[in-house]
């Protein structure tokens, strides 16, 4: 399974489970007695392996996730989708000496005979394994999770198959589906030299080339207790989990230490791209895109507060700016939605989606969606929608901690990519001090389209094959 950097919009379709992103963590909040959104506790292994517990006592169950600080942006040239390809392998068979030996497809077995679940994904910064059982269960997670986070030993037979089965999964995801080709490339064209423009299941040329030498490479160098993050979620304590994670985990020695990542940046301004204009026989309905390439929360902490306030006013279903213009008023989508990313350890994205009436009103589409950006640029929103839009992000969160796998999920995506841990407990009151010019702030700096940003949006349509709308350009690498 891999994980799109796309967020809450229709670019992309993720599984339920990972949708408890950074856009889920925003509509979490603390009770009004709390000091804390998790109250989550932490400690560190002699080896350097992180350790965040978040105590949940309702029911006795638990889930742990193993995050890794390696990602699809840290493959070598010539080797895109060598990362997701490891997730795979890593359900192939292990050894470890003290800690056991389990063959192709066991660990999963052992998961679900015990009623468990279990899964992995694969992002542009991180790989993670979960798994959610009864707690009686959880110290044999930890020790087989443990047991191939240094132990994996795969048949050459199951590395050829499985090799094979990637890029059936990439025929299946985006070689066939018309969205996911235009998704693709409009994230190119958006990060030109940045390897986030690369798609995480890789292109299919490189992945058919893909072997165990290559997978091997990665695992040494950065499956390793120091480059890791534990986080458990469940009816559980920090002395228990410790405990635990010592008899399991402790075991495992050190790896090298890893330098903080460093990718390719342009260092002069992106030109403005032309639209992406894709043709197919199977698209029944057209749709319009739009990506901008924006901060991420690392990056600029202030910034990302704000424009998770204004994701929130433009893009809130059925009462968003964006909604009441363009579907309710006048009439020229059949819905829109805008989602803005920021849990990236580089340039976070923001996206807007709509679905026009017809082909023949995509030009006065993207007008109209210019002028609710423009005017959220020049004037910026009101007071009321900025309390009720940051009302609605904390109201979501009564239920926060009753989740099992949501905080597992939220603190360790967002701590992989450079967010403290005290910055998310503190997330409510931050975003409680955003204010009406912050919001207006970074409409102007990065929404505007009267302003050519550093890396202008990348746009992108896509109709049906017998379309004839003089308005749509067909981009030369489009389909016919």
């Amino acid at each position: 399974m891999y994980q799109k950097i796309y967020q809450k919009n229709s670019f992309n379709t993720l599984p339920c489970f990972l949708l408890l992103s950074i856009g889920f963590f925003l509509c979490f909040a603390m009770p009004a007695n709390a000091q804390k959104i998790f109250n989550a506790k932490s400690a560190t292994l002699d080896n350097g392996l992180q350790i965040i517990v978040v105590e949940n006592h309702r029911v006795p169950v638990a889930t742990q996730m193993i995050w890794y600080k390696i990602g699809a942006a840290d493959e070598l040239k010539g080797k895109s989708g060598i990362v997701h390809f490891l997730e795979h392998l890593m359900f192939k068979g292990h050894e470890h000496q003290e800690l056991g030996s389990y063959g192709p497809g066991e660990f999963s077995r052992i998961v679900r005979s015990i009623g468990g679940k279990d899964n992995a994904f694969t992002g542009q910064d991180y790989t993670a394994y979960y798994q959610s059982v009864t707690v009686e269960h959880l110290e044999e997670m930890m020790k087989i999770e443990a047991a191939r986070m240094r132990g994996l030993n795969v048949p050459k037979e199951e590395v050829s198959s499985e090799n094979k089965v990637i890029c059936e999964e990439r025929r299946q995801r985006t070689d066939n589906k018309p969205r996911a080709q235009l998704a693709e490339k409009i994230n190119a064209a958006l990060f030109p030299v940045h390897p986030y423009g690369i798609p995480i299941i890789g292109w299919m040329e490189e992945m058919k080339t893909l072997n165990w030498n290559d997978a091997k490479h990665f695992y040494d160098q950065y499956y390793v207790p120091n480059n890791a993050l534990l986080v458990v979620s469940g009816d559980v304590t920090l002395p228990q989990i410790v405990a635990m994670a010592t008899r399991t985990y402790g075991l495992l020695p050190a790896g090298k230490e890893i330098s903080e990542r460093k990718r390719a940046v342009s260092q002069t301004p992106v030109a403005p791209h032309d639209p992406i204009i894709m043709k197919h026989e199977n698209v029944q309905q057209s749709l319009f895109q739009r990506l901008y390439r924006l901060p991420g929360a690392r990056q600029n902490a202030k910034a990302a507060l704000a424009l998770e306030v204004l994701e929130e006013i433009l893009g809130a279903p059925s009462t968003g700016r964006l909604y009441k213009s363009l579907v309710i008023e006048k009439k020229l989508a059949a819905n829109i939605s805008f989602y803005y990313s920021s849990a990236t350890w580089d340039d976070g994205t923001a996206g807007i989606s709509a679905t026009p009436v017809s082909n023949d009103v995509i030009d006065s589409l993207r007008l109209s969606i210019d002028e609710v950006l423009r005017n959220m640029a020049q004037n910026g929103p009101t007071k009321n929608e900025v309390n009720d839009a940051i009302t609605r992000l904390k109201t979501g969160a009564i239920y926060a901690r009753d989740s099992l796998s949501g905080p597992a999920m939220i603190i360790g995506r967002n701590m992989i990519t450079g967010t403290s841990l005290d910055d998310i407990e503190s997330w409510p009151e931050k975003i409680s001090a955003v204010t009406v010019q912050d919001v207006q702030d970074v409409a102007q700096l990065y929404l505007n389209p009267d302003k050519l940003t550093y890396t202008p949006p990348v746009e992108g349509i896509l109709l049906p094959k017998n379309d004839h709308n003089k308005n749509a350009r067909k981009d030369e690498k489009g389909e016919e």
